[in-house]
């Protein structure tokens, strides 16, 4: 194989993507690093003001398209209406990215029942949903990556986050199934595990833990970072071109599989 065709399988030309959870964070980088390799865009997420705001941020060529539309995971019924509003418009589907708000912290032991179910209906039901709606495309095109975005604690539960724990254990589970049940169709499914990222949900984390610990952020950053070989808390960017990866072809004979962005943290084969 050549330079060239080994640089152009890493490109998303003609390939229509749904990114979850755009309008900041992780979610953003992807949308913004897919729309790099050539994709059409699709951006997700409850509020319109910061989707409109990420959406400006797509790069495009003369021929992509990007948009975006509102939807709101905790209302799953609201959720299938607005994907199959879109459907209509937009027929084409090859890349999903379930991206979702993880659930607040907290020990696993003092968390309502409720709190479960609103995370399990969050991120298992909702996910199912974006499945079932959006594989008809998939299955059309005959291509399909699907990349959930769900955290370390699959490999490693941690501390003080007991029922987001608990859910992406379930997560998990659930897309190792559909990588056995959806490869015949050339669709693959894997997740993304991110270690400590810069983003929003990080550092209400670590602001949660100072004041709960009575310490400065500062110093709870520190502990964080000692615990990473690399030595340094990742950029959102770094996550969104590990999805971006995933999403192409040159990923093709990847799936099933949970793969840690964590900069060597998670101890664990």
């Amino acid at each position: 194989m050549t330079a060239n065709k080994t640089l152009n399988n890493f490109r998303l030309d003609g390939k229509w993507a749904l990114v979850c959870g755009a309008s900041k964070g992780i979610g953003a980088a992807a949308a913004r690093a897919l729309a790099d390799l050539g994709a059409d865009v699709t951006l997700v997420a409850r509020t319109e003001e910061s989707l409109k705001e990420t959406f400006q941020q797509l790069s495009a060529s003369g021929t992509q398209r990007h948009g975006y539309f509102t939807a709101d995971f905790d209302d799953t019924a609201g959720l299938k209406a607005a994907l199959e509003a879109w459907l209509k418009r937009n027929p084409k589907l090859h890349i999903l990215v379930n991206n979702t708000g993880g659930p607040p912290g907290g020990p696993a032991n003092s968390a309502k029942p409720e709190e479960f179910l609103a995370a399990f209906n969050r991120h298992l039901i909702g996910g199912q949903v974006l499945v079932q709606t959006l594989l008809p495309a998939m299955k059309q095109a005959g291509y399909g990556r699907i990349i959930n975005v769900i955290s370390t604690s699959v490999k490693e539960p941690i501390k003080g986050l007991g029922v987001s724990n608990t859910v992406r254990g379930a997560v998990a589970s659930w897309a190792k199934t559909l990588a056995g049940e959806l490869g015949q169709y050339g669709i693959t499914v894997n997740n993304v595990l991110p270690g400590f990222t810069r983003t929003g949900r990080m550092q209400s984390l670590f602001q949660s833990r100072a004041e709960k610990e009575g310490r400065p952020v500062a110093e709870i950053e520190d502990e964080a970072r000692g615990l990473i070989p690399l030595g340094r808390i990742a950029d959102a960017e770094e996550i969104g071109a590990t999805i971006a990866f995933l999403a192409s072809p040159a990923a093709s004979y990847i799936t099933g599989v949970s793969l840690p962005v964590d900069g060597g943290r998670i101890q664990s084969l």
